[in-house]
Order: structure tokens, then sequence, then C-alpha cells
């Protein structure tokens, strides 16, 4: 069975190329009918943090992608946990001793100082530095003679000459020659274990079949395949997927703008947006033309064949065009929940528990939703809704012409009154009246709707007035953080204006 992992370090949130690694991942595994396994790789004991492992599992659950194997599953998260690599050190001690004793690997003594001046010199000459293997052909006697008198000292692999080959799934045929890598750490002074030996360890042991990474860990494979011929075990498949870079074809970094999930959470970015997006950065369906694609769908039609080796460019506009896709089909009520934490933090909501009012938030969101990008937009496009101020209608650039011009004076001198005849302002009233305005001003078009607008909302353009005159009227009524004026509170203040 096909067996994949994620293995993220909790030491920041996570990065939209970290989670685009996670979806290939879950996809392959889903698309064969596989396990996805989720492995915590928190050796950085001063970097690592439990709030950032937290956080992790909420924005992976938020991201659409569950795991079959973790560290917050029940009874050990499974059959080969742990699942995080602090609580695993026994197992990658008990590994390097395996390699001293079959004469694969050796304790190294050398001081820091020694090992930073063999790699100045080596730069110096214009040469890769490798460690030169001073510490190589100590008799395995005097080491342990060492260790045992408490000497610090980190453990090295053997590397022998010989190339090492494999048939990478994205980028074909990739050699190194054993020359560039030179006998690299196992484990460090300190007793951890370095990246390189603990992931090997843990794919083994999880009995991983495929690791689909970034291109970045392409120079860590050649170590990992020695460390795999030492131990006489199969090395798994490879597929290293292609970075994603910034617009300028920088590498993708918070200089660019949002970049982690929790970003893209807190901008108001739909989920499925995201991951639909993601995935067809360094890759395409087999038709090559398809974009908009549910999780279903992408399950279905994702293949390793259709990796892209070229870097993938993060393109906001196209996330944007997407989410904007995906708010439209999403359901009004949902809709309406996610943006209650906006409206909230905007001071414009108590956090709603009226039925009332998140039927009210979704008439708001079909009146502004049209031409916004993200959820976060909301407030300051519904800002018109809850902000009401006659005297700054009169003085604001787009709007005082209408206090002003006697043509739109007479309108309103005409229209204001009819409405405040009505207790309560539905379309159909506004409808009658502006007939009647119409019949009695002759003006008709912009020249009459134009200054009623204006009046009515203090914009000069904006959403349709047959959807907004509902979102005034209820939202008058209803138990807001920031009080919505009606029709007539509105059409009151301003006639004082006329």
């Amino acid at each position: 069975m096909i067996r994949v992992r994620f293995a993220p370090s909790p030491t920041g949130y996570v990065h939209v190329g970290n989670a685009r690694t996670a979806l290939f991942n879950w996809l392959f595994a889903r698309h064969h009918g596989g396990a996805f396994v989720l492995r915590i790789e928190d050796t950085d004991v001063e970097r690592s943090k439990l709030e950032y492992e937290t956080q992790l599992f909420e924005d992976m659950r938020w991201f659409g992608i569950d795991w079959d194997e973790g560290p917050d599953k029940p009874n050990g998260g499974g059959p080969h946990g742990p699942y995080r690599q602090s609580e695993r050190k026994e197992i990658y001690r008990q590994h390097a001793m395996q390699l001293i004793d079959a004469g694969h690997a050796y304790f190294c003594f050398c001081s820091a100082e020694q090992l930073d001046a063999e790699r100045q010199a080596a730069l110096k000459a214009g040469q890769q530095p490798r460690y030169s293997g001073r510490c190589r052909t100590r008799p395995r006697e005097e080491s342990a003679r060492k260790v045992a008198e408490g000497e610090p000292a980190a453990v090295r692999l053997k590397i022998n000459e010989g190339d090492f080959n494999w048939n990478d799934l994205v980028h074909g045929p990739t050699n190194f020659s054993s020359e560039v890598i030179g006998d690299w750490i196992l484990v460090r002074s300190g007793g951890d274990p370095a990246y390189n030996f603990a992931v090997v360890i843990d794919d083994h042991l999880m009995e991983i079949t495929h690791v689909i990474r970034g291109d970045d860990h392409i120079s860590n494979t050649p170590r990992q395949l020695a460390l795999y011929r030492a131990l006489g075990w199969q090395p798994p498949e490879f597929a290293h997927l292609s970075t994603i870079l910034g617009p300028d074809r920088a590498r993708l970094s918070k200089r660019h703008g949002a970049t982690s999930l929790q970003n893209f959470r807190d901008m108001g970015i739909l989920p499925e947006a995201l991951r639909n997006y993601l995935a067809l950065l360094g890759w395409s369906p087999a038709d090559g033309v398809t974009e908009i694609m549910s999780r279903e769908q992408l399950i279905a039609q994702f293949s390793l064949d259709h990796i892209i080796k070229a870097p993938a460019v993060f393109d906001d506009a196209k996330l944007n065009w997407m989410n904007r896709h995906y708010m439209k089909e999403c359901a009004p009520r949902r809709l309406a929940e996610l943006c209650v934490p906006f409206l909230v933090q905007a001071g414009c909501l108590n956090a709603p528990k009226d039925e009332a009012v998140l039927v009210w938030i979704e008439r708001l969101l079909e009146a502004v939703l049209k031409n916004l990008d993200h959820l976060d937009q909301v407030p300051a496009a519904a800002r018109f809704i809850f902000d009401y101020d006659a005297a700054s209608i009169a003085s604001g650039e787009e709007t005082k012409h209408v206090v002003e011009d006697p043509a739109a004076r007479e309108v309103l001198k005409a229209f204001v009154p009819k409405m405040l005849a009505f207790e309560e302002v539905t379309y159909e009233r506004f409808r009658e009246v502006t007939k009647a305005v119409q019949k009695e001003t002759g003006k008709k078009g912009k020249d009459l709707f134009h200054p009623i607008r204006v009046a009515l909302t203090g914009a000069a353009s904006g959403p349709e007035l047959e959807k907004l005159i509902p979102i005034f009227e209820e939202g008058s009524k209803l138990p807001l953080a920031r009080h919505v004026k009606s029709c007539a509170e509105r059409l009151r203040e301003f006639g004082k204006l006329l």
C-alpha cells in the first residue's frame, strides 16, 4: 500500500509552500487509497513550540486535509508511533550504535573550531567544504573509552567512493558524486539526531513508500541514500516539487505579502479556494485547462506524472479570482458565519446568537459581495450601512453637490416628505414614491435616482437600492454592536440639510 508523510517542524505557522507539499502528498495518498501520515519533526528544541503544533493541526483541518496517523490520534497515533521526533530519541540512539558496531559510522571528537578551520581552508582553496575524516581511522576502543569518560562526540557516517543515483519522479534520473558529501553527522555531540539521519529512520520504520517534498531537499537525497545503503534498507521513491516564487521570481517570502495558511485565513480566503489554487501551482489536470476543481475532482485526477518541473509563481490576482468564484458558490449561511468574526472585529456586531442577525448578514453579503476578493474586505464595503452622517454627506467631495445642486434639491424636497409619511419603508413603497416624484419634478434616470441614493446611503454609488432598503430597515431593529439607521432616520437627518 502507498504510504506518504508530511513532516513539518513546529517552529512557526504553516507556509503555503509546505501546505502545497502536504496537499500533493494527501492527494496522492487519497487517489491511490493509501495512507497519509503526519509526523512532527521537533528536534529543534529551542524553536519548536507546542502552540505552533496546535496551530498546525487547526490550520491543516481548516485547509481540508486529514491524516490517518499522527501524534494527535488516540493510542499513540498508530502502529508506527511515536509520531514526534522528540519522543523517538532512543530509536535513533539504537540505530546509531548499530551503524557504529557494523563499522559504517564512527565517533567524531573534532571541535567546532577545528571544523570551521577546515571549512575556511577549503573555501579559500576554491573547494567544496567537506569533513577531512580526521577521526575516521581512530581505533574503536579509543573512541569508546573517550565516550565512556564523558568526552563530547558526534557520530558520523562513513561515505565510500561512488555515485548516488535515483530516478526522481519529477526530475527524472539524478546523480550525485560521493565527493561532494563527505562523512556527514548522524548524531550531534549533544545527542540530538541530525535531520538526514532521523528522517531516514522514521521513513523506513513508518513504511513510507514515496517521499514527496520540495526541491530544496534534492541535495539531502544522496546523504539519505548513503544511509539507506549502510543500513541495508530499500529507499522509498522520491519526487521533488518545484519552488514557489513571488511575482519578482524570488523565493516566496513575507515581503511578498501573505505566505502562511494563517495569513490567508485571516484575510477571509475560503479553504476550498486556496486548496484549488495551490493544487494548480506546479501541477495540472490531464486536460491542461480545467481550473475550478472540487476536492473530489482533485483526488480523482491527481497524478505525479503531471507535476511541472519549472518553478511556480504565486499570483495573488489569480487566487482572488478563484476566491470570488467560491464565495459566490458558497452557501449563504456558511458565508454569513464565516463573515461574523470580521464584522465583530470591526465593531459592527456582537457575536450573534440570534437567527435573525445571521439572516440579515446573508442579505448584507448578497448586496456587497460582488466586487470583493476576500471576506476581510466586508467591513469596509459595508461601512455605509453602519455609518451614516448627513453632515459628512454635505461636505464630502463626491456627495456635497447633491445638497448644493438646485435640481437635486428639488427631487429630494419632493421625495423626503413622501417617504417619511410611511411608518416603515419597503421597496414597493419606495417605487411608488419615486414614480410620484418623477411625475411631480419631471426628473428621471440618473437625475432622479442619484440624489435619492446619496440621501439614503451617503454614497454616490453602491449596491442596488432594492437590496439596501430591506437591509436598513431590518438592521435598525436588530441588537447589533453598532446601530444601523433606518430609511426614516436617514431621511429625517438628511432633510435638515435641505
